[in-house]
């Protein structure tokens, strides 16, 4: 009976171990989890912040152009003004009488379906 007993504590110790081996595998996957949770967390934000770059960069770029054509739309907007305002003192009272002289000569016919 004593190699039973020395059997069943073999048995149990090896379980035991084998117990002890199976928590620290997964106290070592774990960690690992975390690890590489860490890093791929890093290289994310490393990943935004160097995109988040790129577009601050184009944004300053286009919005740079955007004031330029700003600029010149503003320039040819007041050329044509100014052009427009010529034009009006130039033909402003050739345009009076001809306004003036449909408003005030008015030729009076009768309609052609009226009998006399």
């Amino acid at each position: 009976m004593a190699q039973k007993t020395e059997g069943i504590q073999q048995l149990l110790i090896a379980e035991k171990k084998a117990t002890e081996r199976v928590v620290d595998a997964r106290k070592r996957k774990a960690q690992r989890i975390k690890a590489a949770k860490r890093e791929a967390d890093s290289e994310i934000q490393a990943f935004k912040n160097e995109k988040d770059a790129q577009y601050k960069a184009y944004e300053a770029e286009v919005l740079g152009k955007k004031s330029d054509n700003e600029v010149q739309i503003q320039q040819v907007t007041n050329q044509k003004i100014q052009e427009l305002d010529v034009m009006l003192k130039k033909n402003q009272s050739a345009a009076a009488q001809a306004v003036k002289g449909m408003l005030f000569e008015i030729d009076i016919q009768l309609h052609e379906n009226v009998k006399l």
